[in-house]
């Protein structure tokens, strides 16, 4: 068993060096071997907010080295051909970060300024497989099913939804769960962000895989919530 944890931290615009200190507060805050952050986590849902490195996340790194944690943080990163910026997920560790995932279905207006990931992606974490998911893919049963095709014990997820969004969210996520019989994280913007976010939906969460929601943090910035993740038996 894994403790994985789902975080919302405060969020400044397009300001990483900021941010990535709340990512670490937030880390050392979870006691989490796992920690899965929001989408775009690390500038704020902003259509122009520049690529983030890997190596401008001093703080984070140095978290996650003293407390032994993964963290997956959102950010725009390289498109997968090296032109263009994606959607990503940064996967985080006392050695640095590297690029894991990038979004692969781009909702609303994203197109125009971000383009598409070009295969789902899982991690392995003493022993557990993590697949990877933002936002809009949680909405698209193939990006789920090729996601499980992987063999993953959790599917996690960093998404930004409006607070009305919220029962969209958490339906999505039950039925990821009982459809691939997979545990479920997904973390949450909080507060406010930009392209329209006045208030954003928080609650992030973790399901079982019978679509049980297991624990939820609130509304607030700055919340975690976390639970013991259990790997399906060998075979299963």
């Amino acid at each position: 068993m894994i403790t994985i944890a789902v975080a919302q931290p405060r969020c400044a615009p397009r300001d990483v060096a900021v941010n990535a200190v709340a990512h670490a507060e937030a880390v050392r805050a979870a006691s989490a071997r796992v920690v899965v952050f929001p989408e775009l986590s690390l500038t704020g849902y902003h259509f122009d907010a520049p690529v983030v490195s890997p190596d401008a996340l001093g703080p984070l790194v140095a978290a996650c080295a003293d407390t032994g944690a993964v963290a997956f943080a959102g950010a725009p990163v390289a498109g997968p051909s090296g032109s263009g910026r994606s959607i990503g997920v940064l996967e985080v560790t006392g050695a640095g970060g590297r690029v894991a995932y990038r979004k692969m279905w781009l909702g609303g207006e994203e197109p125009a300024h971000f383009v598409p990931g070009d295969a789902p992606a899982a991690v392995e974490v003493d022993g557990v497989r993590i697949g990877l998911a933002v936002c809009k893919d949680t909405g698209v049963p193939e990006h789920a099913a090729a996601v499980a095709a992987l063999g993953v014990d959790v599917y996690a997820a960093g998404v930004a939804e409006h607070e009305s969004d919220l029962d969209v969210l958490r339906s999505r996520a039950r039925r990821i769960a009982v459809r691939h019989g997979v545990w479920v994280a997904v973390a949450s913007f909080a507060g406010s962000t930009g392209e329209g976010f006045a208030r954003a939906a928080g609650r992030s969460a973790v399901w079982d895989p019978r679509g049980a929601l297991v624990r939820s943090a609130g509304v607030e910035v700055d919340a975690v919530a976390r639970a013991g993740v259990v790997p399906r038996p060998a075979g299963a």
